[in-house]
């Protein structure tokens, strides 16, 4: 067919060089490769609109309109790569080779898309969304690319891709400089995923780096927490690795977000409580557990922490299934502090707030029907008054 072509045309155009001759066949060749684009678009239209019609979705995320439009600018190049011998034998110099470079780059950026189309897929589902594996896509996708130089160099040089690989690695130091955050970060990428230590949505703080926010993406060679400011912290994947983090998002799915806080009493007022005191006690339902003539005898901390304790154990904004406790902490000059250990059943931040503000505000209320007082370190109106009432003497 080729040759029968080629013949056609040196018998039309009898008046012209060679040159002529060939850019008639280069252009011939050209139409027959614009139109193979053309047609094979056409049936990657016909395979979209089947693969939208399916119920699976996985399909819908690889072969998406970028990947196929991806494909469809390989055959052109293939066929011109075919059509080249068949008209100019093995002499079809630099063309040839801009044709084979260009099927590589063709090829290469097909896989491209579709590694990016799979990361997709996964971070589209929540079930899979747990993996760290961004870093390892991008890893795939830089050896690929990697691996399209060196070939489409070996192409332009006439050597074997051994032979350009061997060059290089006279060079293997400068390039592990290079590429030190790469490599760190792909391995640190490897063990996120395998250990599940972190994933996108996580609140995480890590300290030293100034990072108390949500991750919005774990990369190669970064990962970018939103802190909760609203600034973006950025942290290479292998500090979390070789540095300690918190993660809290284990608490999320715990049932129930810790209150540790301390209330200071002053010790001046911890003693035993009068008659009045316990009776009105007793009428709040405040002594379960405790008659009067035991609690005469028992000092009003211990009171107080005996019905705080049964008081969170009995309100459903507390989950009781974990610990609950009131403990008296070393005394301090500021005085003696209370504190309250509980889970609350609402880990959302704000929500929590609300009921870790109610259940204090509470305490707050109680603390003195026990004969109890707060400590608070004297302020400059306390000190005003007590000059007021000196002058007024």
């Amino acid at each position: 067919m080729f040759e029968a072509i080629r013949t056609f045309v040196e018998n039309h155009i009898t008046g012209g060089s060679d040159g002529i001759r060939d850019l008639v066949i280069l252009f011939f060749i050209a139409i027959c490769a614009l139109g193979m684009y053309y047609v094979t678009r056409a049936l990657l239209r016909l395979i979209e609109r089947i693969v939208l019609r399916t119920p699976t979705s996985w399909d819908d995320d690889l072969f998406n309109s970028r990947f196929l439009g991806a494909v469809s600018q390989l055959s052109p190049a293939l066929v011109v790569k075919w059509m080249l011998p068949g008209f100019f034998g093995g002499d079809y110099g630099w063309l040839g080779s801009a044709t084979s470079i260009y099927i590589v780059g063709a090829v290469v950026w097909i896989l491209i898309v579709f590694i990016q189309n799979v990361y997709n897929g996964i971070s589209h589902r929540p079930s899979l969304r747990a993996y760290a594996v961004k870093g390892v896509f991008q890893m795939v996708q830089l050896v690929l690319i990697c691996v399209a130089v060196v070939y489409s160099v070996s192409i332009m040089v006439g050597k074997s891709p051994v032979a350009i690989l061997t060059a290089l690695g006279a060079s293997a130091a400068v390039l592990m400089l290079v590429f030190k955050d790469t490599i760190l970060g792909l391995v640190a990428s490897v063990q996120l995923t395998a250990n599940k230590m972190i994933q996108r949505g996580d609140w995480i703080v890590c300290e030293k780096h100034d990072a108390d926010g949500e991750v919005v993406d774990i990369s190669l060679t970064t990962v970018k927490v939103r802190n909760w400011d609203n600034s973006i912290t950025t942290i290479p994947p292998y500090v979390l690795i070789s540095e300690s983090f918190r993660n809290y998002e284990p608490m999320r799915f715990s049932g129930g977000r810790r209150v540790c806080r301390s209330i200071l009493i002053d010790a001046n007022s911890v003693g035993f409580c009068s008659s009045a005191q316990l009776e009105g006690l007793r009428e709040q339902g405040w002594l379960h557990g405790i008659g009067i003539e035991e609690a005469a005898r028992v000092v009003n901390l211990q009171l107080l922490r005996r019905y705080l304790e049964y008081w969170l154990m009995h309100d459903s904004r507390v989950n009781s299934d974990m610990m609950v406790m009131a403990r008296q902490m070393p005394p301090t000059p500021q005085g003696l502090p209370l504190q309250l250990y509980f889970f609350c059943r609402e880990v959302r931040w704000k929500q929590f707030e609300a009921v870790q503000s109610d259940i204090f505000d509470h305490i707050y209320a109680v603390i003195g029907l026990f004969g109890l007082r707060i400590f608070q370190s004297p302020a400059g109106a306390d000190f005003a008054k007590t000059t007021d009432h000196d002058s007024n003497r």
